[in-house]
């Protein structure tokens, strides 16, 4: 696949973050048996990757400005561009050595995604995709899953962990949708989440109080993919609200009626 010189400044950037991560991966393994264990270490990790990334993105595209988990938001001289960037979603899953975290980014312009990127330093995917070009899976063309029941699919959540989120109406919502799915699936990764239902690995998925930089690249892939993706209004706010739904066409229509039922 040939990529536009956009992708190509992404990726290498991507890359070179996941060299870094993909080392200090395989560090935690022997940090785990210490009574302190690995936590420092994965934070240290988590900003070097974001700075890797940040000073990256600059190099090609000085003027554009730059928001980021770790360091926040950055203007640039260019008022028109934003990079999105989360440098290790899926924090929890590195931490325990468990290879199922991604780097993410996404390029807005004009308030509008534009260019996107979600990449598994552990597997070497790279998912991406570009306005109006399609998504694709390192070469490969990417398309959602054809599924129509809810019987018949696999959907991710999101579970929210202690002191965050409304832990009664995830329940609620779980069991609604347990109920309706051939199976439910928590792997941890919004970003891999949004990009297996690009690849049809997931039928659906969905998730409450995310971040812009923690969906942002994986909307547009969906999206290019020939998904829906809405917030759980069925509204185009993901980013403000934090709430998402993905799939295709009817699973994404039918699980939001799902979901609804248990409010």
């Amino acid at each position: 696949m040939l990529h536009s010189a956009l992708l190509n400044v992404m990726v290498k950037a991507a890359r070179l973050a996941g060299r870094r991560l993909k080392r200090d991966f395989g560090e935690v393994e022997h940090l785990q048996v210490s009574l302190k264990g690995p936590a420092n270490f994965v934070t240290a990790a988590d900003r070097k990757a974001e700075e890797i990334l940040r000073e990256e993105l600059a190099k090609a595209r000085p003027g554009y400005g730059f928001i980021g988990e770790e360091s926040g938001k950055h203007e640039g001289s260019d008022a028109t561009h934003l990079w999105i960037v989360d440098p290790l979603d899926g924090t929890t899953n590195f931490l325990h050595g468990i290879p199922q975290f991604a780097i993410s980014i996404a390029l807005e312009r004009d308030g509008v995604i534009v260019a996107g990127l979600v990449y598994n330093p552990a597997t070497d995917d790279m998912y991406l995709a570009e306005r109006g070009k399609g998504a694709f899976l390192n070469d490969t063309r990417l398309r959602v899953a054809g599924r129509k029941r809810l019987a018949d699919s696999v959907v991710a959540c999101g579970l929210p962990h202690i002191g965050r989120g409304d832990l009664e109406l995830n329940r609620r919502e779980m069991v609604v949708v347990q109920e309706k799915v051939a199976g439910l699936r928590r792997f941890g990764s919004a970003a891999l989440d949004l990009a297996f239902i690009s690849s049809g690995r997931f039928d659906g998925y969905w998730e409450r109080g995310l971040s812009s930089w923690d969906m942002a690249a994986g909307i547009l892939l969906v999206r290019e993919a020939g998904g829906y993706v809405t917030d759980l209004q069925g509204k185009d706010a993901m980013l403000q609200t934090g709430d998402i739904i993905a799939g295709n066409e009817t699973i994404h229509r039918d699980l939001l009626s799902v979901l609804r039922s248990a409010g």
